[in-house]
């Protein structure tokens, strides 16, 4: 009986190939996004740098945005993208499955702790929905809207159609503020009161609105921007 030896490579592909992904290191993993060199340096080079300048922390290289990552030598935009779109896809699946353990949200705080690591180093605002099954419990998180430094402009019918599409009974709002400070803006209040409302007519319990700063929240719900029950 004829038995297939795994070749002895240093090549990320065919480590990947015959190993499994568990195998490679960081380094080898990237130089698969980046996918090719230099005319002086390799993939797993380039990979390397990356990584350096992400202060050798996987975790940070999720923070970085295209135009930084351009300003390695030899990360042109295109190699750039690559590695944002790989972060940001590794981002959702986290979140996809942090929403599948069903773990039932009892207050605003538990929701603050499940959004702050994702949410409060953000550069840009983001707005996300958490959707309840009937028993409150989580069902999944959907990025609603991605914004700039000062805002992330969101609509009724944006926030409530994965609620609606998923059969949600009620929904939790989010955003982050990359100032850190979590204080309700103006704009904040009036997409809450909006939110409320809408949510009256569809039939879909908006339970509150959390502000994520840097290590501290705000409910909006505490703060009293919600009608009596």
């Amino acid at each position: 009986m004829h038995i297939k030896q795994m070749p002895v490579t240093e090549r990320p592909q065919e480590k990947l190939v015959y190993g499994g992904a568990s195998g490679l290191s960081n380094s080898e993993l990237l130089a698969l996004i980046i996918r090719t060199g230099t005319n002086d340096k390799s993939a797993i080079r380039l990979a390397d740098e990356v990584i350096s300048y992400a202060n050798a922390n996987i975790g940070d290289l999720g923070m970085a945005e295209v135009r930084e990552l351009t300003e390695i030598d030899g990360i042109g935009e295109a190699k750039a993208c690559s590695i944002v779109a790989a972060m940001e896809l590794s981002k959702r699946l986290i979140s996809d499955r942090q929403g599948a353990f069903r773990e039932r949200v009892r207050d605003s705080r538990q929701v603050a702790e499940l959004l702050m690591e994702e949410m409060m180093y953000e550069k840009r605002e983001l707005f996300m929905t958490i959707n309840l099954d009937s028993k409150l419990r989580i069902q999944s998180k959907s990025v609603i809207s991605i914004g700039n430094v000062d805002s992330a402009p969101v609509h009724p019918r944006e926030v409530f159609a994965p609620a609606i599409r998923r059969g949600a009974s009620a929904v939790v709002v989010a955003h982050n503020h990359p100032s850190g400070d979590p204080t309700p803006s103006a704009q904040d209040i009036d997409v809450t009161k909006r939110l409320i409302a809408a949510s009256e007519i569809i039939g879909i319990k908006l339970l509150d609105h959390v502000i994520i700063g840097n290590g501290v929240f705000t409910s909006m719900k505490s703060e009293g921007w919600f009608p009596e029950q």
